[in-house]
């Protein structure tokens, strides 16, 4: 069906992972066009770069010139006009997780590293040790580590490592993406409650997981974080080999003697003591993932622990966007309760003595939902100043189901912070710029582009 492709529209180009293969594809020398809504770096510089062509809007006409292929986004629902267009006139199309699958996954040894969070930290740190030790992998990542530049590589060893997602794959296909990524490897990270949007509640996320570990092969491996109480019902298999880690005493792959500083952590294993350029405990559990995975495939202790000392972390994971008028602006990816109260803590090993505010940006299915009221309240706990931004596209919602920020600010002053409301960047920025000090930290947490807020604060701030 794949091989004769020679032209590939892209719906929804500007996700990193749709824009990563989008590249790919194109370096096989098949023609890609995409579009995209919301055009906004990295991803459209990562485009632009590489000169493909990305039209502002979605539009019929786009796809005039007749694809071979339309790879249609998980963004992307029906009333899509380049969608409807796909569908009016039979079209070959077909989901992202599809694409990989045939083009790029078939045939090679798959790492697929799944759970709710720290999957693009825990790939991109598997990916450097591979790449490191000259082992050239394939990769995607939902992230750009610093070591590579970019989220995604095909290349043509016999691995590809895979941040597998459980959101859905797209309209037409509402399986979680990671039953497409032919796992040979499967690490499950954690698992929580998140994407109120798609799924109902735990069990039916831990379902989804279920057919992800039903595919693992019986020469393959699950690995899993046996300190997770929510995956313990899951590991009760007996088609392929199950291997525990984590910190707790029944883990057979287990870390202990940790020691928190600003900027490394040290954890052992019973043979061998690793030193990681990262903060905190949930960096220690993605590490010891990756070690038991690379163990596993071959590589020694010595070999990981020197891919750890030069790795260099992941664009929007606790980054720091600049330094103005003394106030350190920092972004990260962080946009689940429990994503932002671990950051938030790794932030107090990191910055033990400043004051810390916290910009938060409720835009996913899930933050601007209530499923997550008080965990928000209190994932705030470490940071001093707290200011949540309009909750977007509130109105689209049932009364009954809106996140109630009025409820949050009340929640988030009783703990003693100083909290603030605000509709838009602009005012953010004002409220900030006015009342950080020089040798404070600000860290925006978004998923999305934030209206470039990093660069207004930071201008902001010089300017005073």
């Amino acid at each position: 069906m794949f091989s004769r492709i020679q032209s590939v529209h892209f719906v929804g180009i500007c996700g990193t992972a749709m824009a990563s293969a989008a590249a790919a594809m194109q370096e096989k020398g098949v023609k890609v066009t995409g579009s995209d809504q919301n055009v906004y770096p990295p991803m459209s510089t990562f485009l632009a770069e590489r000169r493909i062509e990305v039209i502002s809007g979605y539009a019929e006409q786009n796809l005039a010139y007749k694809p071979d292929l339309i790879v249609i986004g998980n963004a992307i629902s029906r009333g899509n006009p380049e969608a409807e267009y796909a569908l009016d006139h039979k079209l070959r199309y077909c989901s992202l997780p599809e694409l990989l699958k045939e083009f790029f996954i078939r045939g090679k040894r798959s790492l697929v590293v799944s759970g709710t969070h720290g999957k693009t930290t825990t790939t991109s740190l598997l990916t450097w040790v591979f790449e490191h030790n000259g082992l050239n992998p394939s990769y995607l990542i939902g992230g750009i580590p610093n070591n590579l530049g970019q989220g995604a590589r095909f290349a043509d060893s016999e691995w590809f490592i895979i941040e597998g997602d459980e959101y859905d794959t797209a309209f037409f296909d509402k399986r979680s993406k990671f039953v497409h990524y032919l796992p040979e490897v499967a690490i499950v990270n954690n698992l929580e409650f998140d994407h109120a949007d798609i799924f109902k509640d735990l069990d039916s996320i831990q379902t989804s997981f279920k057919h992800f570990i039903r595919l693992v092969p019986r020469n393959g491996l699950l690995l899993a974080n046996g300190d997770d109480p929510n995956l313990a019902q899951l590991l009760n298999v007996t088609h392929c080999p199950v291997k525990h880690f984590g910190l707790g005493e029944s883990n057979a792959i287990r870390a202990f003697n940790m020691r928190y500083g600003p900027t490394a952590t040290e954890f052992e294993i019973p043979s061998f003591k690793f030193h990681i350029n990262l903060v905190g405990e949930l960096n220690v559990r993605n590490a010891l993932a990756v070690v038991a995975c690379a163990k596993h495939c071959g590589l020694k202790n010595h070999q990981i622990q020197s891919a750890f000392d030069t790795f260099k972390g992941i664009k929007r994971r606790m980054e720091v966007r600049g330094i103005a008028g003394g106030v350190t602006v920092l972004d990260d990816f962080g946009h689940h309760p429990t994503a932002i109260r671990e950051t938030l803590r790794a932030l107090r090993i990191k910055f033990p003595q400043q004051k810390v505010w916290a910009i938060f940006e409720p835009r996913t299915n899930t933050t601007r939902r209530n499923v997550f009221q008080n965990e928000l309240a209190s994932a705030f706990a470490d940071a001093d100043s707290v200011v949540i931004s309009q909750v977007a596209r509130l109105e689209l919602l049932a009364p009954e189901e809106r996140l109630n920020p009025e409820k949050l600010m009340l929640d988030l002053r009783s703990a003693g912070k100083n909290a603030a409301y605000l509709p838009d960047v602009d005012a953010i920025v004002a409220h900030v710029a006015k009342g950080a000090q020089g040798g404070e930290v600000v860290c925006v947490f978004s998923n999305g582009g934030f209206g470039g807020i990093h660069g207004k604060l930071l201008d902001r701030l010089g300017r005073r």
